[in-house]
């Protein structure tokens, strides 16, 4: 996996309980996934006429308490292309506490922001993901 994102569970993004609530560890996601598709694909979010991606479903697992303070770190792996959709395995590392605080499988397309469709993944970027797939895994 492919470290895409660093952050600090800052005291403001804990809920009343004292962990990290639920909001802020899918924006923290988010953000990996901007990292993750520029270095996995060269996209850059920009226009709003041209392709991007749309997140369509996502599931997230939450293995132990984020708490103020703790240093994050999310990584991410490219599980599979399909014809116009990509799946993304992302998990939320606590290296303060040494462990895995969450995972999140995030299903995106590939997507005309014009016609507002999603769109079949060109080769060259299929290509370019290639070497980012896990193993066993392919389009």
């Amino acid at each position: 996996m492919n470290p895409v994102y660093k952050g600090v569970a800052h005291p403001w993004l804990c809920d009343v309980m004292g962990h990290m609530t639920t909001r802020h560890y899918v924006a923290m996601f988010d953000d990996a996934s901007y990292h993750f598709l520029n270095e996995v694909f060269g996209w850059t979010p920009g226009s709003s006429d041209g392709p991007g991606w749309v997140d369509v479903k996502h599931t997230i697992t939450y293995e132990d308490e984020v708490a103020a303070g703790d240093l994050l770190e999310v990584r991410g792996l490219l599980a599979k292309i399909g014809g116009k959709s990509i799946t993304v395995i992302y998990e939320m590392h606590n290296l303060t506490k040494g462990g895995i605080a969450a995972n999140l499988e995030s299903i995106s397309v590939y997507f005309d922001l014009t016609d507002r469709k999603a769109i079949p993944i060109p080769d060259e970027l299929r290509t370019a993901a290639q070497s980012f797939l896990t193993p066993g895994e392919g389009a």
